[in-house]
C-alpha cells in the first residue's frame, strides 16, 4: 500500500504585509517619527524667522503667528547698522576661517604622523590628546587668559584663533587618524618608490583620498568657532574686535531688549553655518558613516 504524505499548506502572507507591526508598518512609523522630530527641530527656527520680519507691535501682540501679517525688513536694516554689526560679522568670518585653515593643516600633519610613523610614546601622546576632550572648557578659561596675556594677545583676533585651534585639534586628530590608517600602504609605497617624500604623500595621496574626513573636520571647526561666546567675551574687550555672538548680546539691554533686531541678527548669524553645512553635506554624511564603521 502506497503511503501518501500531505504537505502542510504554506502561508502566502508576505512579511511586508503584516500590518502595523510588520516591515511596511515599521517603515511608515519611522517615517512619521522622522517627520515629527524634524518639525519639532525646525519650528523654532521658522518661528524666529517669522519674528524677524514682524514689527514690534506684532511681536508683543500676545498672539504668536508663523506667517507675519505685516512683514517688514526694518529689523534687518536696524540690526546690520546698529552696534557695528557688520564689523562683528567680518571679525567672526576672519576668526572662523583662520581657525579652520590652521586646524585642518595641523590636524592633518599630526594625524599623518600618528597613522604612518613609529616613534617613542606615540600611543601615549595620542591618548593624551584624547584625554583633553574630557576637560571642561570652562576650567581652562583662566589658564588661557594668563597665557594670552603673557603672549600679548589679549584683545587680539589672532589670540582667539590660537585658542580655538587648540580646542578643536584633539577631536580632529582622532577623526583624521582613523581615515589615514584605512588608506592602503601599498599606494603610499608606490609613491615613495617614485621618490616622493612624506609631504608629497600627504598632499598628493592621503589628503585627496580623505576629503570626506577633511570636510567633516572643517565643518565642525567652523561651527565651533562661529558660535563660541565665553572665550571671546573673556579675551576681547575692544569693541572693534568683538565677534558676532558678543554683538548679538548687545541687543539685550538692562531694561529693554530690541527683540526684532535681535531675531534678525540671529537669522543673519545662521546663514554662514547653513552655507557651510550645505557645501559639506555630501562629504559630511559619507565621512560620518565611514568614521563610525572604522
Amino acid at each position: 500500500m502506497a503511503i501518501t504524505r500531505t504537505m502542510p499548506a504554506r502561508s502566502t502572507a508576505k512579511p511586508t504585509q503584516l500590518g502595523i507591526f510588520g516591515i511596511r508598518g515599521w517603515r511608515k512609523t519611522r517615517l512619521v517619527l522622522a517627520i515629527l522630530f524634524a518639525a519639532v527641530s525646525v519650528f523654532p527656527l521658522l518661528f524666529m524667522a517669522s519674528l524677524s520680519f514682524q514689527p514690534p507691535s506684532d511681536v508683543f501682540s500676545g498672539t504668536p503667528v508663523l506667517v507675519p501679517t505685516h512683514p517688514t525688513t526694518a529689523n534687518y536694516a536696524q540690526a546690520w547698522t546698529e552696534n557695528s554689526f557688520g564689523r562683528f560679522f567680518a571679525n567672526s568670518i576672519y576668526v572662523s576661517l583662520g581657525t579652520v585653515v590652521l586646524t585642518v593643516a595641523l590636524a592633518s600633519l599630526a594625524a599623518f604622523a600618528f597613522a604612518r610613523f613609529r616613534f617613542p610614546f606615540r600611543e601615549v601622546t595620542f591618548y593624551a590628546f584624547l584625554a583633553s576632550l574630557a576637560v571642561p572648557g570652562v576650567l581652562l578659561i583662566i589658564p588661557q587668559y594668563l597665557l594670552m596675556s603673557r603672549l600679548h594677545l589679549i584683545n587680539s583676533l589672532n589670540g582667539l584663533i590660537l585658542i580655538y585651534v587648540s580646542q578643536n585639534l584633539p577631536f580632529s586628530i582622532f577623526l583624521l587618524r582613523s581615515f589615514f590608517e584605512a588608506i592602503p600602504r601599498e599606494l603610499e609605497e608606490s609613491f615613495r618608490v617614485e621618490g616622493a617624500g612624506s609631504m608629497r604623500v600627504l598632499t598628493k595621496l592621503i589628503a585627496p583620498l580623505s576629503v570626506p574626513a577633511l570636510a567633516t573636520v572643517a565643518m565642525f571647526t567652523f561651527n565651533a568657532a562661529w558660535d563660541e561666546f565665553i572665550i571671546a567675551l573673556t579675551l576681547i574687550n575692544t569693541p572693534s574686535h568683538r565677534t558676532l555672538p558678543i554683538g548679538l548680546a548687545l541687543f539685550i539691554g538692562a531694561h529693554t531688549t530690541a527683540w526684532g533686531p535681535l531675531f534678525a541678527g540671529s537669522m543673519i548669524a545662521t546663514v554662514p553655518s547653513v552655507i557651510v553645512y550645505v557645501m559639506a553635506q555630501r562629504w559630511f554624511r559619507h565621512g560620518i558613516s565611514l568614521g563610525g564603521l572604522r
